[in-house]
């Protein structure tokens, strides 16, 4: 493939954010096949609260954005951008997009990056000489809590104007983007949690919960998660134990947990990205409820193939980018239907089973970043010869 080896990839989250999404993933990929990637790490574009999560959020990315480039792996360096926050007050955009644009610029120069490819998951992006501009659209940003949404909007539609190529990850975020785009779902590191299906230890602070358990793994926060329901379904049935493993208040640090205080309820944080397939193993059933809102109707949540290629029963709600899985999944609305395909996973919970597991073995990180690099390839030859 004739593409630029050199990548400019703008993230919307740090290297080290302990939940790992496209992004770090992308970067490895890319890393993996001989690309060198400069990971621009995120502008912190959610207006910050006065909540202690969010004031050291702030120093961090302070002492950060003045520090220097970082390899975190091979093939991999890491810039973090010095901005300011408030981003939808005109002078401070105008002039993180100046402070941006130069600090980039001087990491591709010291990199001896020329004319890489620009990778992005926001629309923010500076004007640097670029061979190619990739736009992976994996969420509806501006419908997040507390983004600049007007400013958000804008910028995209500019973006989508100007970008060689466009991804999004679920059909709704393509139908956003315009004809163009193409609809390639999120995926699954299908070794690695399919080590869930083999014997092995359970976590001690798992074991320790009762069975039956209903699991969830991910950012617990009540945009995203559906808290009232759980709530509820706890309520009804108190033999049913529900366990959610993730940093609570992620992306959403004012999140409040004070429907979900029941015995049954257990938080148990977050865990390593290498722990996960054992806490799966310890899960009668996966849970994905979230909550109905322009931000996750839009979403494909990654944790719908890792719970497939765990061999976990799934049961989702209202989420419009798993409608064309349903064969792989019990699909629930409110509190009956919940309780109903719990109650049927655990008489037959091998039931479905091998569906999902040969569904998340084709969705795989391999698959996926292939066919994007296919399209790239073609895209970048259709732009050679309008040149000639």
């Amino acid at each position: 493939m004739n593409l630029p080896k050199d990548v400019v990839l703008f993230s919307t989250a740090d290297w080290d954010n302990p939940s790992w999404t496209n992004k770090q993933h992308m970067a490895c990929e890319l890393a993996d096949r001989g690309f060198r990637v400069l990971y621009i790490e995120s502008l912190g574009l959610r207006r910050p609260s006065t909540r202690p999560w969010d004031l050291r959020r702030l120093g961090r990315r302070l002492f950060r954005g003045l520090g220097p480039l970082r390899t975190v792996r091979e093939g991999v360096s890491v810039l973090s951008p010095l901005v300011l926050p408030f981003h939808s007050h005109p002078w401070i955009g105008r002039l993180n997009q100046r402070l941006l644009e130069r600090r980039v610029a001087d990491a591709v120069r010291q990199l001896g990056m020329r004319d890489p490819m620009l990778w992005t998951y926001h629309p923010l992006i500076p004007r640097i000489p670029h061979s190619l501009l990739v736009y992976h659209c994996v969420d509806d940003l501006a419908s997040a809590p507390r983004m600049p949404s007007d400013m958000l909007r804008r910028a995209e539609t500019e973006l989508l104007r100007e970008a060689d190529v466009v991804f999004a990850t679920s059909r709704r975020l393509a139908l956003q983007c315009g004809a163009e785009a193409h609809y390639l779902p999120n995926v699954v590191d299908f070794a690695h949690f399919s080590r869930a299906r083999e014997a092995g230890p359970i976590p001690a602070d798992l074991a320790a919960i009762p069975r039956p358990r209903v699991g969830f793994i991910g950012a617990v926060s009540e945009y995203k998660v559906d808290f009232d329901l759980i709530a509820q379904v706890a309520r009804l049935r108190p033999d049913l134990h529900w366990v959610l493993v993730g940093t609570v208040g992620e992306g959403q640090p004012w999140t409040r947990l004070d429907k979900m205080r029941l015995p049954n309820i257990h938080f148990l944080g977050h865990k390593a990205y290498a722990e996960l397939p054992d806490y799966l193993r310890g899960f009668d059933v996966a849970a994905i409820l979230a909550q109905r809102n322009a931000y996750t109707q839009s979403m494909f949540p990654m944790k719908f193939f890792e719970y497939l290629a765990a061999g976990r029963p799934v049961i989702a709600g209202e989420t419009p980018a798993l409608d064309e899985f349903r064969e792989a999944f019990w699909h629930v609305s409110g509190t009956d239907e919940v309780v109903e395909s719990i109650d049927e996973i655990l008489s037959a919970p091998q039931r479905r089973q091998s569906v999902g597991i040969a569904l998340a073995s084709r969705y795989t990180w391999s698959w996926r970043t292939d066919r994007m690099l296919e399209i790239l390839s073609a895209s970048g030859q259709s732009r050679r010869r309008l040149a000639a």
